[in-house]
């Protein structure tokens, strides 16, 4: 290998390229990676959920966050959102496929953060 080579991105399409602005994966892990979305993934994983129970669930998100990402994961077609005929509207979300393909390496993160963390002081 000559000295400042170089890998090459390899791409016959910009727009499938992840280093490419129009990647569509970009918004994807955006949504996936932002402050609230690893939070309702692992949240989703093992069960569906009503949207008071996740904002109860998850400390510290207002109703308009839990709101906005649902929306965005759920355009994304990581979460389906199920919608009740009753009165009112009973709406349960859950992990779709994807969802749980994504989520699942996330909570493998999240276990081996917390297992490498110092124990926490009683005192």
């Amino acid at each position: 290998m000559t000295e400042g080579a170089q890998l090459k991105r390899i791409a016959t399409n910009p727009a499938r390229e992840v280093f490419h602005t129009d990647c569509p994966a970009r918004d994807v892990v955006d949504h996936v990676t932002s402050r609230w979305g690893i939070w309702v993934l692992i949240s989703l994983r093992s069960n569906d959920l009503r949207f008071y129970e996740l904002r109860d669930g998850i400390q510290g998100i207002s109703e308009k966050m839990l709101a906005q990402t649902l929306r965005a994961l759920v355009q994304d077609g990581l979460v389906r959102r199920e919608v009740e005929p009753t009165t009112p509207p009973q709406v349960t979300y859950g992990l779709t496929d994807f969802g749980q393909d994504i989520s699942e390496p996330l909570t493998d993160l999240f276990d081996r953060i917390t297992r490498r963390l110092p124990p926490r002081s009683t005192e």
